[in-house]
């Protein structure tokens, strides 16, 4: 599947990114070698996925150092980087990874930025194991039926993926009878990634549009929603594309499980909740296509919402599974 793909990867001289953009009809790759170039990359969407941004900005930081010695000109720059996409908290902590090798040159930036990426890759092979242990406990050890929303796949990750490392895993264990993909609004990672993904592992999958989601939990035609996360606060609210919250609340609705998968360099313990978690606001002609609205229609476009923790049955991370929804939060299990 995608383990022939790398969505980040240093080729020497510059970032060569997958072009999420064009997918899923061309896979095309953009090589990036200017803060200015990287920036506009994060911001349109080049690369996305919490885990992806982090291993972006740490790998960005060397960038400015190549671009320029002066130290307040690189320091704006990296500043510029961290701040390019405010929701996501892995992007700020890829780069603050690499901050401390910055003295001593670009080389050892680079160093440690390789090094995060191989620990995402571990570390989501480990979540794909603990969230499909976790699961076929509580669901019975046979074919399920799984709704996952936006993109949390190897495109989201440095490979493998988080909430569809959960999946690639129980398909390996020949656990899956269904995948059904929300669409996600407006830019449709569910549709464009997320199934072009499970088509190349060969996983059963139907795209469905994001006000279905909650009628297919509720009609008894999902046994789990696996998600992934953007920030994670230390009471267990987790911020997430928007939709995932009508995702949480239809699972507690029907008595299914609501399981977030993401590393724990997603979790913020410095948010004691989700209200300290900024949603950012996306343009809004992205929901406002000619012909969609009236003219001079106006649009509320928040990328994210916030699930409580009470609605998160489980969070799964490389070290394993904590219970949100029982109070094994984030805060308490450190």
């Amino acid at each position: 599947m995608t383990d022939d793909v790398r969505t980040v990867e240093w080729t020497g001289d510059g970032l060569r990114l997958i072009d999420q953009t064009v997918l899923p009809d061309r896979l095309e790759y953009l090589d990036v070698r200017t803060v200015d170039a990287l920036v506009d990359a994060i911001g349109r969407l080049v690369v996305r996925g919490a885990p992806a941004l982090g291993v972006t900005g740490a790998f960005g930081v060397a960038i400015a150092l190549r671009e320029t010695a002066d130290p307040a000109a690189r320091d704006a720059a990296i500043a510029r980087i961290r701040a390019a996409r405010p929701t996501a908290v892995n992007l700020a902590a890829g780069v603050d990874r690499v901050l401390p090798f910055a003295d001593r040159g670009a080389d050892a930036v680079l160093a440690e930025a390789q090094a995060l990426l191989d620990e995402d890759v571990r570390g989501n092979r480990a979540i794909g194991a603990h969230g499909a242990d976790w699961i076929l406990a509580r669901t019975g050890d046979r074919p399920l039926r799984v709704l996952t929303h936006c993109n949390a796949g190897a495109l989201a990750t440095a490979g493998w993926g988080t909430a569809l490392g959960v999946v690639r895993e129980l398909h390996t264990r020949g656990r899956i009878d269904m995948v059904y993909a929300d669409e996600t609004r407006p830019l449709l990672q569910g549709s464009r990634l997320t199934a072009w993904e499970l088509q190349r592992a060969g996983i059963p999958y139907l795209v469905q549009t994001d006000a279905a989601a909650a009628s297919t939990i509720m009609r008894g035609l999902a046994d789990v929603a696996v998600i992934g996360a953007d920030r994670i606060a230390a009471n267990g609210d987790t911020a997430n594309k928007i939709g995932s919250l009508a995702v949480a609340l239809a699972c507690a609705a029907a008595g299914i499980p609501f399981v977030v998968a993401a590393p724990w360099s997603t979790v913020d313990l410095a948010a004691a909740t989700g209200a300290a978690v900024p949603i950012e606001l996306r343009a809004e002609a992205e929901i406002l296509a000619p012909g969609a609205a009236p003219a001079g229609a106006r649009a509320f476009n928040p990328a994210f919402d916030v699930t409580p923790a009470r609605l998160v049955s489980a969070l799964v991370t490389e070290t394993g599974v904590l219970e949100i929804s029982r109070g094994i939060t984030p805060a308490t299990s450190r």
